[in-house]
């Protein structure tokens, strides 16, 4: 491809973001394709001459936009949003042209004296002090990872990487029933093991993890002989928003000499709002913190941002350097690749500046702010609604309902059907958890460009659904 074809391709491709955008309301949310559809279209091997751009373009968007869920629908309520703002999309262009693997400060000084700056701009955003450093991953699980590899380390004395798990104490973590399975799958990858992730009873409306019982649960595994490394709490649960005490866990934690790191991948971009930073009160005094920019903030995935008291912990945990990694000559500076557990790094900290410059701070709360009153206004309809029964009340913009199950109808069979009646309507999206045993149904308002009219179309779309045979 030269420059000329380069130029076209990019204009169409940019033309042709902007009208997918503006036609989206008019898409169903979820892919209406069946399993193997899409697969059956594609040839079974790579061409060995090449095609013409043409062929390609056409194909794409009869072949692949069909089996496309689209995230950016302003009525995707869904797990949680992955918010990709038009602004964050245009710094995506630039990187993606540059194409620069930025791991070390040498392979491009900008990419990582920007995220410098980016992770001071977010973290006095969010209130929290300034001693949090921190650094850009790809996602909270990389984060939850990091965490989880220094916790394991701090306790065993950093012997952990040189000479590993066999032979040591059985290390202990500690977490509710209520965070994310990208814990469990931290727990895995570092060696920890499932049985050694203990998990604390939650108490409360906030099903928050009880701090009594984190106590015990500590001075029963030093009893028998295990070795407690770490806390992950959690602020805005997957399943319903659950939401540990923080400050009161931090407490019961560092009296152990615990590593605590909080979880807050998809509720921390609502700490922008000084109002709702009661939500997590105590972040200040945790060792780390993970959220997700690409969720509610409206940076294109993939963006996760983590905040660390102690970065030298996690240098001595992940740093590797060979001779070929090492820069000559030059000194006061950071390698981030040393900060998680890829070496390669994309250019991520671009989009938020573009997207933190376009928007403003205030501009993202007021976002937030709408997000969480819609939702709520949903909530308020469906509970003095006789056809609906709430399972769970709001929690920023997050709450949990399902619908009430006829006399003789199996309960979760029907609250299934009804959920798969209203995703293969198209018009809105929603998913499903698992709450007290029970089948619930989520709704969560966070998508970038929602308006109050999307809000009032899931109400209409759940009364219609609700008064039809299921």
């Amino acid at each position: 491809m030269d420059s000329r074809e380069f130029l076209e391709w990019s204009e169409k491709a940019a033309r042709w973001g902007v009208e997918y955008r503006e036609k989206l309301r008019d898409l169903p949310v979820r892919a209406q394709t069946s399993p193997g559809e899409i697969a059956a279209q594609i040839a079974p091997h790579a061409p060995e001459a090449g095609e013409a751009m043409e062929a390609i373009f056409a194909d794409f968007e009869r072949i692949i936009l069909p089996g496309m869920t689209h995230w950016q629908h302003p009525r995707f309520f869904a797990y949680f949003p992955a918010n990709a703002a038009p602004a964050s999309v245009v710094a995506e262009y630039l990187v993606t042209a540059m194409a620069a693997q930025c791991m070390l400060w040498q392979t491009s000084p900008a990419a990582t004296e920007l995220e410098t700056a980016m992770i001071g701009w977010l973290r006095d955003a969010l209130g929290l002090p300034a001693e949090f450093t921190g650094s850009i991953q790809d996602s909270a699980s990389s984060a939850t990872l990091n965490a989880v590899l220094v916790m394991r380390e701090r306790a065993l004395g950093w012997a952990g990487n040189r000479e590993g798990l066999s032979g040591q104490p059985r290390i202990r973590i500690y977490a509710s029933s209520h965070v994310h399975t990208s814990i469990d799958r931290a727990i895995w990858v570092s060696g920890v093991g499932e049985a050694n992730l203990v998990r604390i009873p939650v108490t409360g409306k906030s099903r928050g993890m009880d701090p009594v019982a984190l106590d015990a649960a500590i001075r029963k595994d030093l009893e028998s002989g295990y070795l407690p490394a770490g806390v992950i709490a959690c602020t805005g649960g997957t399943s319903i928003g659950a939401h540990d005490d923080t400050e009161a866990v931090v407490r019961v934690a560092h009296g152990h000499g615990l590593y605590v790191h909080v979880d807050a991948a998809w509720a921390g971009a609502a700490m922008i709002c000084p109002e709702l930073r009661s939500f997590w009160r105590g972040v200040e005094t945790a060792d780390s913190v993970v959220f997700n920019p690409h969720k509610w903030l409206g940076a294109q995935f993939d963006c996760s941002v983590q905040f660390i008291r102690d970065p030298d912990s996690l240098v001595r945990t992940l740093a590797i350097q060979p001779e070929y990694l090492k820069t000559s000559g030059k000194d006061g500076f950071i390698n981030y690749s040393e900060w998680s557990v890829p070496l390669g790094r994309r250019f991520r900290a671009l989009k938020l500046w573009f997207l933190l410059r376009h928007h403003g701070l205030e501009g993202l709360r007021q976002m937030i702010r709408n997000h969480i009153a819609w939702a709520e206004e949903l909530y308020r309809r469906l509970k003095t609604d006789e056809r609906f029964e709430i399972t769970s009340e709001p929690f920023l913009s997050l709450f949990s309902f399902r619908p009430v199950v006829p006399a003789g109808q199996d309960e979760e069979a029907y609250v299934q059907r009804f959920l798969d009646a209203i995703n293969n309507d198209g018009r809105i999206y929603l998913t499903q958890t698992r709450l007290e045993g029970k089948l619930v149904i989520r709704f969560q308002a966070g998508q970038f460009d929602m308006r109050q009219e999307d809000a009032e179309m899931a109400h209409a779309v759940l009364s219609e659904f609700a008064d039809q045979p299921i």
